[in-house]
């Protein structure tokens, strides 16, 4: 995978965009590549956290702009840009969607356009101190495409979304920690060993609750809240039977650290 870096640290997967000279800016390669992997996440039960982050200074551009541009001289219609995104582009978020693993996004710089939209789909989101956010889309004349202008309100609320995509404006890493775009702000040498500490103690810890909790946030966001029990009431009973609930109750009454076994 050549413009997509794919490894395996323990537990924990890292997925890093790989064409530092373009601003990893997305090619069809890369959002096959970047689908594979999060597949492989995904279907891995020994894979138990991922991380994604950029090579180079730019976390990423988002599209190609220069691409876009001679596709559109060259005719391209209406019919094959959508086509592009929800046969291409839009894989990434649906498939993120199915993945109940932590999902961590460490943005090592800029983060604009549909770049921006896809650190909005981690679950944690750390940045360096360098990092900054734009939704640029309207400065070409353009609308978001990749789910920002569904993910940012439900972030930060509907006025600043709105703002930052009216005006496409860049956000720098204290704002966007301010905001609540971003978990934390941390200087760029400690970025990456911060995003895999935190990948590490989740791929360490319990894991089918932590994979739970995952999903029981995610239908709360859409259920409501007699529904939102059912389900935890049934979570409960799943969790209730694993191995790793057992050590650790039996752990706390040892007073002792508990040792998970993911299962």
């Amino acid at each position: 995978m050549s413009e997509l870096l794919f490894e395996r640290q323990g537990g924990v997967a890292v997925i890093t965009l790989n064409r530092p000279d373009s601003g990893n800016a997305f090619t069809l390669e890369m959002l096959a590549d970047w689908e594979r992997a999060l597949r492989e996440c995904i279907a891995d039960a020994a894979i138990r956290a991922v991380v994604l982050t950029g090579a180079g200074r730019i976390f990423c551009s988002g599209g190609d702009v220069k691409r876009m541009a001679r596709n559109a001289a060259a005719g391209q219609g209406p019919w094959d840009r959508s086509k592009y995104l929800t046969d291409h582009v839009h894989r990434i978020p649906l498939t993120v969607l199915e993945l109940d693993k932590p999902y961590l996004v460490a943005v090592n710089g800029a983060a604009t356009g549909a770049g921006m939209d896809m650190a909005l789909m981690g679950d944690l989101r750390f940045a360096a101190e360098s990092a900054r956010f734009a939704e640029s889309y309207i400065k070409v004349g353009f609308v978001a495409g990749d789910g920002g202008a569904w993910m940012l309100p439900r972030l930060i609320g509907t006025p600043k979304a709105l703002e930052m995509l009216w005006t496409g404006d860049f956000v720098a890493a204290a704002e966007a920690e301010r905001i609540g775009l971003v978990n934390k702000v941390l200087p760029d040498a400690e970025l990456l060993p911060h995003t895999m500490a935190v990948a590490e103690r989740l791929a360490s810890g319990p894991t089918v609750a932590i994979r739970l909790m995952k999903r029981m946030v995610r239908q709360g966001a859409a259920s409501s809240f007699p529904e939102a029990l059912a389900f935890a009431a049934s979570c409960v009973g799943v969790v209730s039977g694993t191995e790793d609930y057992r050590e650790a109750t039996a752990a706390f009454a040892e007073k002792r650290k508990p040792a998970f076994q993911g299962r």
